[in-house]
């Protein structure tokens, strides 16, 4: 067994800042990624990330507090204003320490940070890097990490990764460590540790038509979720306009904001039909775009009845490729289309998790040393709707926060180390499970029954949903439940080493649950608002649903509650653009 005051579980941008922010106050920390932390899904955001810098040469003076409106706003007033405020009076400090890093952002002709203007912003806020803002981000914190990773300066950061996360270990309400394996041995491995930060991204591909990296499956906020960590508002799932007909890869919202239009198979901009999407147009919130779209392909007066066009051409060659070089490169590769002269075939698909493990705003969850950031986790700051440029944000800023907030109750604590016994014993009891697991001889593929409930998901609980359709969704699930129990194990070897039939089962197991919790809480909310639009109930109702959707997991079964939303500035009211 081996000891770290503090893990990191995962090794994107979330993960990475939480641990340079634990290191910073001296501390030992301890990174356990799946993956090579530059492997990270965060690498794969494209469009930017969201500050009141004020660079832009509109002419309006920007400031948080418009920053923080907009998000709230944007969240259909679901999210908690108190940490939207924290997050964007943080963001040009973060932003700048990125930049003072080595960030290679964009620039104005006068040198300073370039932004552009992103959907549901009153002003062009959104700082980027060309089409590769989460790449060059995700760089310059590894570089970070790199620097302190033996340090003589200060408490060293370990990076381990190949390692993945299989259980969290609670003693008495406490977090005392997890237990992963190593990918490349194939053994499993204990870790104790005072406090354990997750950081292991979003869920999406409990959906089949999703823009997420396959490795963002429902397993990280499962692990914690069974140990007794509630969510929060997992109901509200984010479909991004624009995904590359035939793959859902992700055509940045930065194409629409420097200028792209949506066309109908008439050549018409639609968006300005729509009462709700024809001021703001092309730049109006994902929520409403995405809707208005699938309406349009649903009307017929899509392309092959599943797509409309992105139209990038009027921006130029020189343009494109000085500010969308990764989307013709997308485009040529992966469409065999070239944007500067054809335009691109999109349609919405799942490209974000609002919710996540239920934390308070330093991201502390309700178990005693276990804190979470980024897409796992629901502080929350997206509410119903997440604007384009806030998730890169909430990453570093509220990765910081965590570690901080780490960093503080680990040196509240005594130097006495406790729960080694159960530690080892859970230990014992993965071991004990992987082996049952690989030779489990039953009648079904794990893929096959992973792959028809990403395709239910998608079906019957996308941008709009019903109760018939929920309810049949949630009776499919069940069948999944059952014909999970009854599943095979094809691969020859029983080792564990590089496995992937292994982590499908792991991943499957927790997709199953976690779609459960998402279903259930749509089901109970019948309201529209944000991500969630109920044709049956197709208006927002804050006399009843202005309040957070709370799931619990014991023995096997998940429960709901609510709790409010913190309003501390703005009052609600009828989200208009």
């Amino acid at each position: 067994m081996r000891y770290f005051p503090v893990i990191v579980v995962g090794g994107g941008l979330a993960g990475l800042r939480a641990a340079i922010e634990v290191n910073m106050h001296n501390i030992q920390v301890c990174v356990l990624s799946r993956v090579h932390p530059v492997r990270s899904h965060s690498l794969a955001a494209q469009g930017g990330i969201n500050g009141a810098l004020g660079n832009h040469a509109r002419g309006v003076y920007d400031s948080p507090e418009k920053h923080a409106f907009d998000t709230v706003k944007g969240s259909d007033y679901l999210g908690d204003q108190d940490a939207i405020i924290r997050m964007c009076n943080d963001a040009p400090l973060r932003i700048y320490e990125m930049e003072h890093w080595g960030c290679p952002f964009s620039r104005t002709s006068e040198g300073k940070i370039a932004q552009r203007p992103f959907g549901g912003a009153g002003f062009p806020r959104t700082a980027y890097a060309e089409d590769k803002t989460g790449h060059v981000l995700l760089h310059t914190l590894y570089e970070q990490i790199v620097k302190f990773e033996h340090s003589s300066e200060r408490a060293d950061i370990v990076v381990l990764d190949e390692m993945l996360v299989t259980s969290l270990v609670v003693d008495d309400g406490r977090c005392v460590g997890v237990v992963a394996l190593n990918l490349k041995s194939g053994q499993f491995e204990a870790f104790q540790s005072d406090a354990v930060i997750f950081a292991t991204g979003g869920s999406g591909r409990i959906y089949s038509n999703s823009t997420n990296a396959l490795i963002s499956t429902a397993l990280g906020i499962y692990i914690p979720f069974r140990e007794g960590a509630p969510l929060k508002d997992m109901e509200f799932i984010q479909f991004h306009p624009t995904t590359l007909i035939g793959t859902n890869i992700l055509m940045t919202e930065g194409c629409r904001g420097e200028g792209g239009f949506l066309l109908n198979n008439k050549g018409e901009r639609f968006l300005a039909n729509y009462e709700d999407s024809k001021n703001a147009m092309e730049v109006a919130p994902r929520d409403i775009v995405a809707r208005n779209i699938q309406r349009e392909i649903d009307a017929g007066r899509g392309f092959e009845n599943s797509y409309v066009h992105l139209d990038i051409r009027h921006l130029g060659e020189k343009r494109i490729n000085e500010r969308l070089p990764g989307i013709r490169e997308l485009c040529i590769k992966f469409a065999n289309i070239d944007p500067v002269v054809d335009p691109i075939p999109v349609q919405p698909g799942q490209h974000y998790t609002m919710g996540g493990i239920d934390t308070d705003i330093n991201g502390a969850s309700e178990i005693k040393g276990l804190y979470a950031a980024g897409e796992c986790a629901c502080v929350s700051v997206h509410g119903a709707n997440r604007l384009g440029g806030n998730s890169l944000l909430e990453t570093i800023v509220y990765g910081a926060i965590a570690g901080r907030s780490c960093a503080e109750y680990v040196s509240s604590l005594s130097k006495t180390k406790i729960g080694t016994e159960i530690i080892e014993a859970r230990l014992r009891d993965e071991e004990r499970r992987a082996k049952e697991i690989v030779s489990k001889d039953g009648d079904y593929i794990i893929c096959d029954v992973r792959d028809k409930l990403a395709q239910v998901m998608a079906q019957k609980v996308g941008l709009f949903r019903s109760e018939s359709q929920l309810k049949s969704a949630l009776e499919d699930i069940q069948e999944a439940r059952e014909k999970f129990a009854k599943v095979k194990f094809n691969s020859k070897s029983k080792s564990l080493s590089y496995n992937y039939e292994f982590i499908n089962y792991l991943e499957t197991e927790a997709n199953i649950c976690i779609s459960e919790v998402v279903v259930r809480g749509a089901i109970e909310r019948r309201e529209s608002r944000g991500s969630h639009f109920r044709i049956d109930y197709p208006k927002r109702d804050d006399a009843q649903f202005l309040k957070h959707t709370i799931a619990r997991y014991s023995k096997g079964e998940i429960s709901l509650s609510y709790k409010p939303v913190k309003i501390v500035k703005w009052e609600p009211k009828e989200r208009k653009y």
